[in-house]
């Protein structure tokens, strides 16, 4: 804890400090903070009528730090069901997920980790070991807007190695009026899902309320086949046929109130999302490829019933006051992750006795319950004149994250097994924590930062520090008393440098530099031995882990078209140190001879670079008011030394591309679009298995009829083109058999899913 006490002392000193400068006058307009307090500076939109114009552009935001803006209407023509599906039309954003699946954010193509996460500028826990959140938990009807931010400031978390996605909820000012959303989705197995939402906002006594509710079914079946070699190249050994449907459904609901008082405000915002989804995946494998009886291997059922809370609450003050403007903000958030997992299987031709006799029926079942809660506060002062202000303040949060897996196994041979999944009652039980299955983590940070802008003629700058401390406790059920717990603190300083040139009303020239940092992934700092984890190597987690540190310098070009056109380029370049790798603890490891014991450590270093380029705008310049084009391409590359050589940063895309249209047809009521979205090919090497990854291109359009100046019904079309993915496995059993390309097993696997349709009216009043 000296390093939290260290960090208020340095918060006091960093509040006095600005008392010399006297440069600000009483009449000075305060500046807005961050995305969710500016919007208490914006007239409501009214929604009197139905929107009529080919809006497919992003916005041109005023902050100094590189930050892309993207309204709902950007996308709201193609009818995302959730963040996810909003986020995959935006530069520089990749996805490892099954078909149709856009959960774990890879900004500019790393892991989940590397990319912030925010929700009205502030940051929420989430299930994912990497500290990730799924954003397919967010439901589209629910945000007003999303802002990429390329580089950190000192005002917000330096946790945004790849950079950050705010996401920015509706709140009482961002509209007046309400609609009504109703529909159904159409799946590719003649399965069909309702949807429905409604959100009103406007005056409500002395302040402005915003309520909003939605439900929509969700379902995602696909098709799945492998094919197993001894070696590339070798002989086919097995092969199996796999259907995989998830379905279930969403309940979300959001609230704000905004109370203005004599020179400030109070607001008062809550979110509540619910997923109630089963995972269902039944496969069959055949010897040699040949999909007869008598070549039965295996009968596979393997089911996953999660239920899903992720809530939130927060209230914010916001005053004038002391010379300058000031803001305090406390909030709560919990996410709650319940699943049962079950896998039963029947092997057969385990013997020289042919089906069917005497094989074996293997069952697991696991009880997972994972409760992450974190309480945060704040409070900043803000002073000065455009050309000097100061800000300073200091953020708070403190995290629980209690984690129990409950699991048992149970292996039986019988005879004439069935097709089905056997019942076989009693044989289950008792449960118990597998290593690191029980465990409670926490942290408390303490972050004081100081920031100052200014304006100098064409010149615009933005230069803070942040200092970043945590404390972190473990305790672990699992492993011995005299090493079940352990502490650990650590401290970063982040400075940031933000300039921009503007060298003409429409054109700008912005430059970035800035340090930032990502923390161990949780289930690499429980002091557990996970046997046979890494090929058949264990892997012995580490709690005196360091987090991951980078440089990063952004440059960027930016130009208006037009009066709602923006073309922009972007250069970035992240120098990554202490990159947490697996090493060898010279132990051997449970699988005997030629097995380790790995354990993650700080030792690699690595480097990320690419170009990200995005263009939006009406076609005025060919008399084409009425269309508008998007189109977005980021080409991303890394190196880093792993033991086995270098290699990218594992599953980077090599490019992310996306374009489309939007056509209006003013005089029939009536419009149209299509969008195209391909990402490249994705490379992956852990100890044990390497995966090579790639996506077919996606396709999707909509048809829109307007009825009036209040109805409007779209029919929208999602993977018309059935994109598959495609993995290539080389798995190993131990280090030098990986170094030889000695393969245990070599896989080839095909992902299909088929197009979804989706009716929708919408009515606003």
């Amino acid at each position: 804890m000296n390093r939290n006490r260290l960090a208020i002392a340095l918060f006091s000193v960093l509040y006095l400090a600005p008392a010399v400068h006297r440069a600000e006058t009483a009449a000075a307009a305060p500046q807005a903070a961050d995305g969710a307090s500016a919007k208490a500076e914006v007239a409501p939109r009214e929604l009197e009528k139905v929107e009529v114009t080919a809006n497919v552009y992003r916005d041109r935001t005023e902050a100094v730090a590189p930050t892309l803006s993207y309204d709902l209407e950007y996308f709201q023509r193609f009818e995302p069901l959730t963040v996810g599906d909003m986020l995959k039309r935006v530069p520089s954003v990749a996805f490892l997920s099954d078909v149709l699946e856009y959960d774990g954010v890879r900004m500019r193509g790393l892991d989940p980790g590397y990319t912030q996460i925010l929700i009205n500028g502030e940051r929420i826990p989430g299930a994912g070991f990497d500290r990730s959140f799924f954003v397919d938990r967010i439901p589209a009807e629910l945000v007003e807007r999303i802002e990429i931010v390329r580089a950190h400031s000192a005002d917000r978390s330096g946790d945004a190695i790849a950079g950050t996605l705010n996401i920015v909820l509706r709140d009482g000012y961002s509209l007046d009026g309400g609609y009504v959303r109703l529909g159904g989705l159409r799946y590719d197995d003649d399965v069909t899902r309702g949807t429905g939402g409604a959100v009103w906002g406007g005056e409500f006594g002395p302040g402005r309320l915003l309520l909003g509710a939605n439900v929509q079914g969700r379902r995602n079946p696909k098709d799945k086949f492998s094919a197993r070699f001894d070696e590339p190249g070798g002989t086919l050994e097995n092969t199996e046929v796999q259907t995989d449907v998830r379905s279930g459904t969403d309940y979300s609901a959001n609230a704000s109130y905004v109370l203005p008082i004599d020179g400030g405000q109070l607001d008062f915002s809550a979110f509540y999302v619910r997923t109630d989804r089963l995972q269902d995946e039944d496969s069959i494998e055949y010897r040699s490829g040949i999909e007869t009886t008598p070549n039965l291997l295996t009968i596979n059922a393997n089911d996953i019933d999660i239920d899903t809370t992720n809530w939130n609450v927060e209230g914010g003050w916001r005053q004038e006051a002391f010379g300058g403007d000031n803001k305090a903000r406390i909030a709560y958030a919990r996410y709650d992750d319940e699943q049962f997992e079950f896998e039963d299987e029947v092997e057969y031709l385990r013997d020289a006795n042919p089906f069917p006799e005497d094989d074996r029926f293997t069952g697991d079942q696991e009880f997972r319950d994972l409760v992450d809660k974190e309480f945060s506060a704040e409070f900043w002062h803000e002073r000065g004149d455009d050309a000097l202000r100061w800000k300073f303040g200091v953020q708070y949060v403190g995290k629980e994250r209690d984690t129990s897996i409950l699991a048992d196994r149970n292996r039986i041979t019988i005879p004439n097994p069935p097709a089905a999944r056997p019942v076989i009652p009693g044989t289950f039980g008792p449960f118990l924590p597998p290593p690191g299955g029980l465990n409670t983590i926490e942290e408390d940070r303490l972050d004081p930062f100081v920031k100052a802008s200014g304006v100098s003629g064409a010149f615009e700058w933005e230069a803070g520090l942040r200092w970043q401390t945590t404390d972190v406790s473990i305790d672990d059920a699992t492993v011995d008393a005299d090493e079940a717990r352990s502490e650990k603190d650590y401290d970063e300083f982040l400075p940031s440098l933000h300039l921009r040139w503007n060298l003409s009303e429409d054109d700008r020239v912005t430059g970035s530099i800035a340090r930032s940092m990502r923390r161990p992934n949780f289930d690499l700092i429980t002091p557990a031995l996970l046997e046979a984890e890494l090929g058949d190597n264990d892997l012995l987690g580490n709690p005196d882990l360091e987090p991951e540190k980078a440089w990063g310098f952004d440059l960027g070009y930016e130009r208006r078209l037009g009066q709602r056109g923006v073309f922009g380029v972007n250069f970035f370049y992240r120098d990554i140190t202490d990159l947490i790798e697996v090493a060898s603890t010279g132990v051997e490891g449970s699988e005997g001879d030629g097995t380790l014991v790995l354990q993650p450590r700080n030792t690699g270093d690595g480097e990320v670079w690419g170009v990200e380029f995005d263009l939006s705008t009406p076609l005025s310049a060919f008399g084409l008011d009425d269309t508008g084009v998007f189109l977005n391409y980021s080409w991303l590359d890394s190196e880093i030394e792993d033991v086995f050589g270098e290699r990218r940063f594992n599953d980077q895309s090599d490019y992310v591309a996306n374009i489309g249209f939007i056509q209006d047809l003013s005089a029939w009521g009536a419009s149209f679009g299509v969008t195209w979205r391909k990402q490249g090919e994705a490379f992956g090497r852990i100890v044990g298995e390497e995966v090579t990854t790639s996506y077919g291109a996606d396709v999707e359009a909509f048809i829109e009829k307007r009825f009036g100046e209040r109805l409007a019904v779209r029919l929208t079309g999602s993977n018309l083109n059935d994109a598959s993915k495609d993995e290539v496995f080389d798995k190993f059993n131990t280090i030098d058999e990986q170094f030889d390309r000695d393969d245990d097993e070599y896989e080839l696997e095909t992902e299909t899913g088929g197009p979804v349709f989706q009716l929708v009216a919408r009515y606003t009043f």
